[in-house]
């Protein structure tokens, strides 16, 4: 059975900075592209970052300079490193895991930024 679990949000004030992570269980997750989508209500997922299996990242424009998507050592861990937070980052962040035609998604972990 395939997990994905996050863990790492929460409440931080506009200008902190969040760590999350998503473990991964039951995939061979180094040949996998591994990402952070976030989702507000009412409106579409959207890619946050994503980092290949040879480790090539790529950003959506809203959050580059700030967040930076990594691999644990252990290779069955994405990180997604937040800082500069603003209040519009606030939204439930999913992990997701992706090869060919196989594609997983973690619970979600909410962040808010708010003073």
């Amino acid at each position: 059975q395939v997990r994905l679990v996050e863990s790492g949000g929460g409440l931080v004030q506009p200008g902190g900075s969040l760590r999350l992570s998503c473990s991964s269980s039951g995939i061979i997750v180094s040949i996998y592209a591994l990402g952070w989508y976030r989702q507000a209500p009412g409106k579409q997922r959207e890619l946050v970052a994503t980092i290949t299996s040879n480790g090539y990242t790529n950003y959506a424009d809203s959050v580059k300079g700030r967040f930076t998507i990594s691999r644990g050592n252990a290779k069955n861990t994405v990180y997604l490193q937040m800082n500069s937070l603003k209040p519009e980052d606030t939204t439930v962040y999913y992990c997701n895991a992706h090869w060919a035609a196989h594609e997983y998604w973690g619970q979600g972990t909410q962040v808010t930024v708010s003073s």
